[in-house]
């Protein structure tokens, strides 16, 4: 069968090279295009000559409504481009990954032009714009959800859904940086051998730009009375050192590695986490963390009143309960985020509590398999 995958962001491409690996194990006659990135089109290489990747994720990503704003040409001709292609290729189904607002009008398109439309990992419209249910329900042959919390919700607005697991538990599980030793992973990325705490400033350039002026009054701070220590930043795949320099003048006691979240956070005493996935994983890895959270001008205002939920970390929501400190919008500040990782780093009890909590959330996501398993049930979906 021929499938056509969206993913508009590096969470997508890495949930979206596992799905691909699962329909090619599930169905050896698979055919892939795809928008995406260097994890998926990996993927596709093993298994396919040509070109799958239609467009690179890297080129397009943007946060914020003044970004989505100022680039709405720019997205609207990437969606004109997305759906020529769709029509073009004729998939059996179009596989949407996250990334709503590019996915709901290729949905609106690929449903009104009489396509299979499967929806993989779920818009949180659980947390804010729940006016997106309906699009769902119009637009949407089937859900496939990854948080058990979600089950109950979307059953309860009558939305078709599947659930089979969550896919990051097969990413981190699967990853080589989880059987790395410590030296090979200096020896690797050139850092040195010093205690040190990860910072998460996302993967979008306005988070990064929003975060790292609080995160270095936090790295200023720590270093005066911790000189030992170190700061690595964990840079997403697709940002370039151009994105931090400014940032990290005089500052030689911060480092920056680009694609290695993993081994970042897994040889790190704590972790500052710019929410999204990277506090799951965090979570899934075992690394003490605090979640800081900040947008600028009208996007935070506009926060305020859309967030419906109680917690905006995932392993928070997972769990029900607070695993961990969530020093959002206005908390977002450094004597904050400094007291926490000063519990983090030295109240032993305290991040004994927050691995208990941890190994609850493992426990509630379930094993491995998920990837495979959403896989095969899009598969047998597709052929009744």
């Amino acid at each position: 069968m021929k499938y056509y995958i969206i993913a508009g962001e590096a969470s997508g491409d890495l949930h979206g090279s596992n799905l691909m690996k699962g329909l090619y194990e599930e169905d050896t006659e698979a055919c892939v295009h795809f928008w995406g990135g260097p994890l998926m089109d990996a993927v596709y290489r093993e298994h396919e000559t040509g070109e799958g990747l239609v467009e690179d994720y890297r080129g397009g990503a943007v946060m914020g409504v003044f970004e989505v704003l100022r680039k709405a040409p720019q997205l609207l001709n990437r969606v004109g481009r997305c759906k020529k292609d769709i029509a073009a290729w004729n998939p059996d189904v179009v596989i949407l990954i996250d990334y709503p607002g590019f996915n709901f009008k290729i949905a609106e398109f690929a449903h009104g032009a009489g396509f299979k439309v499967y929806y993989y990992i779920a818009p949180k419209v659980w947390a804010s714009r729940e006016g997106r249910i309906r699009k769902l329900k119009a637009w949407v042959d089937k859900l496939f959800i990854v948080f058990p919390f979600e089950k109950e919700y979307f059953e309860k607005h009558g939305v078709p859904y599947e659930y089979a697991g969550n896919p990051l538990v097969d990413a981190i599980a699967g990853s080589p940086s989880l059987s790395e030793s410590r030296q090979d992973f200096l020896s690797r990325t050139g850092l040195p051998d010093q205690p040190w705490i990860v910072l998460l400033a996302g993967s979008r350039s306005m988070e990064i730009n929003s975060m790292m002026p609080v995160f270095m009054q936090v790295a200023d701070a720590w270093h005066a009375t911790h000189p030992a220590e170190l700061f690595v930043v964990a840079a997403a795949p697709s940002r370039t050192m151009q994105d931090y320099a400014r940032f990290l003048e005089g500052r030689d006691y911060v480092k920056v590695v680009f694609g290695e979240t993993y081994g970042a956070l897994r040889h790190a005493q704590a972790a500052v986490i710019n929410s999204g996935t990277a506090s799951l994983e965090a979570a899934l890895i075992g690394t003490p963390q605090v979640v800081g959270y900040r947008m600028m001008g009208a996007t935070t205002a506009m926060a305020r009143r859309v967030l419906k939920v109680p917690y905006i970390s995932l392993g928070n929501l997972i769990l029900g309960r607070q695993a961990f400190q969530e020093l959002i919008l206005e908390k977002f500040k450094a004597p904050n985020l400094l007291a926490e990782l000063k519990r983090l780093v030295e109240d032993a009890p305290y991040r004994q509590k927050m691995q208990a909590d941890y190994a609850e959330i493992r426990q509630l996501l379930g094993g491995t398999g998920a990837s495979v398993a959403v896989a095969r049930a899009m598969i047998e979906d597709l052929r009744k």
